[in-house]
């Protein structure tokens, strides 16, 4: 046997020279199942890591008082997402964060049509691909026909509605960039039909933000034409009641299709000071609000050319 320096470490070496003796193979067995378990869970602790911050660096744009800020940063941060949506494409929270910001932007912050119209669908890609991820029996019938549609919205329930709100307010963001779309338009009644079941299963979710969309939808047409005014007013009240009056985008909204589509100007005049007037700083809302502000400030200003 070789002799051992006195600085070097006896139990390795002696471990080395001993005769390799294979394990027994149900024992190799074992051991590689534990392996690939404790890989599969290593690989679940860091996706749901990936996830965390994802969710935090959203969270912290919509607490962003600065939409220049954002515009100009946000960019970068969906080509982020974009890359971890790459490395775990099945992650059905990476797909939601990436709707929803694609969307935002595409929605808040871009005139261009045709790049507006691209990162929507972007961002419609990514909803439907969480849909799916998910699990929730809408994935196969989002497109096709309203029948299969609605037959598969109700089988959502209650554990959904994060899922369906992301859903509902991406297809909202992508018609309204398709808006010339006939194809696009077509889809209203499923969105419309989504937010109505969504409010059913939960009816203050997202601080009352569904009341708003359906606000938004009810609210396309005069009355005449088919549009249903008035419950687009009660869902209106109903959004800004669930904020306490904290969501202002809800309520110039509540102005600018509400109010104008049946010439209410002193309705629409007092919802856009308030809005003008209040604090924007809200957890989860404070971009949306800033946003809002600036809205409203512009709706006031045109008031006297559109009434």
């Amino acid at each position: 046997m070789p002799r051992l320096s006195r600085s070097g470490n006896h139990d390795a070496a002696v471990f080395a020279l001993m005769p390799l003796n294979p394990l027994p193979a149900s024992l190799r067995v074992s051991l590689i199942v534990l392996a690939a378990m404790a890989l599969g869970a290593c690989a679940s602790i860091a996706n749901r890591a990936t996830e965390r911050v994802a969710g935090n660096l959203s969270s912290a744009m919509l607490n962003q008082d600065d939409p220049d800020t954002v515009r100009e940063g946000l960019p970068a941060y969906l080509l982020l997402l974009d890359g971890l949506i790459e490395g775990s494409p099945e992650s059905a929270g990476l797909l939601r964060s990436g709707a929803r910001l694609y969307a935002a932007y595409a929605g808040g912050f871009v005139a261009d049509r045709p790049r507006a119209q691209r990162l929507s669908t972007r961002a419609m890609n990514y909803a439907k691909r969480a849909t799916c991820a998910q699990g929730l029996p809408l994935c196969d019938n989002i497109e096709g026909g309203f029948e299969p549609f609605q037959l598969a919205l109700q089988r959502t329930t209650v554990d959904d509605v994060e899922a369906l709100h992301v859903l509902g307010s991406t297809w909202t963001t992508w018609v309204q960039a398709h808006r010339d779309d006939w194809n696009a338009i077509a889809d209203l009644p499923k969105i419309e039909a989504l937010f109505e079941h969504l409010v059913a299963l939960d009816d203050v979710h997202a601080g009352g933000e569904p009341h708003m969309y359906l606000g938004v939808l009810y609210c396309l047409r005069p009355e005449s034409l088919g549009g249903r005014p008035q419950l687009g007013r009660e869902h209106f009240e109903r959004a800004t009641t669930i904020s306490q009056g904290r969501n202002l985008m809800a309520m110039t909204l509540y102005a600018e299709h509400y109010a104008r589509l049946v010439f209410d100007r002193d309705l629409h005049d007092r919802l856009l000071r308030e809005v003008i007037a209040a604090e924007p700083r809200a957890a989860g809302l404070t971009l949306s609000n800033t946003l809002a502000q600036q809205r409203a400030a512009g709706l006031l200003a045109s008031a006297d050319d559109y009434f």
